[in-house]
């Protein structure tokens, strides 16, 4: 431990990793939990970050919560929301590759077994793409709880949409409206962005509704 002030939330959140550790740990003897989940929360805090921030974990992480019992292994899935964005460089395409990978350094010598470990990493590389085979309980649960900022309230998803253009201030106007409006209408092809019963009926239909909305205004706003 280190005698550095944190931020209000980082204790709940070191303790919330705590509880999960010695969950998939079952029994196990292991480490210490918080020296990982300190590691864990600086790289979540690195400054090249303005969306993909201690905030989104913590924000995953309470949907988790809320979709837990559609969940096969809400412990792994939990450690996978730990783990899918700790590697994070947005002028990166590997990201979710090397966060995956250092989950299946981590894990093992943190005392987690080997099947649990390997169904994070499994998780982690899923959300490249977001699209969980049908069946895949844990994989619906985990790319549902990330993508549910997309069902945010006008200015919940207002701001999402600002930190992301932050995060991608190295790009010039032209191509990141370009670039994001490729995202947004891929997102608005797939037939259905949430896959949880609950995610389906309560996010679907506001998510749609931004995703659509902030579209129309990039569309607008590009050079005539």
């Amino acid at each position: 431990m280190t005698d550095h002030p944190r931020p209000p939330d980082t204790a709940a959140l070191r303790d919330r990793w705590r509880d999960t550790l010695l969950a998939a740990r079952s029994g196990a003897d292991g480490p210490d939990p918080l020296p990982y989940a300190d590691d864990l929360l600086a790289r979540w805090a690195e400054p090249q970050r303005r969306y993909h921030t201690t905030d989104h974990l913590m924000t995953v992480l309470d949907r988790i919560d809320t979709l837990a019992g559609h969940s096969d292994d809400v412990h792994a899935v939990r450690l996978a929301a730990w783990f899918h964005d700790a590697v994070y460089r947005p002028d990166r395409t590997e990201n979710e590759e090397r966060s995956a990978a250092l989950a299946e350094r981590a894990l093992p010598e943190a005392g987690v077994p080997d099947a649990v470990t390997a169904e994070v990493a499994r998780l982690v590389r899923l959300t490249v793409t977001h699209d969980p085979a049908d069946g895949d309980r844990n994989g619906e649960v985990l790319c549902d709880a990330d993508l549910a900022i997309l069902a945010g309230g006008p200015q919940e998803y207002g701001a999402y949409a600002a930190r992301v253009r932050e995060e991608y201030g190295f790009v010039p106007d032209e191509a990141f409206r370009e670039g994001r409006a490729a995202v947004l209408r891929q997102l608005l092809d797939l037939p259905r962005l949430f896959r949880t019963p609950y995610g389906a009926a309560e996010w679907e239909a506001r998510a749609r509704h931004n995703l659509a909305t902030e579209l129309e205004l990039l569309e607008s706003s590009g050079p005539e």
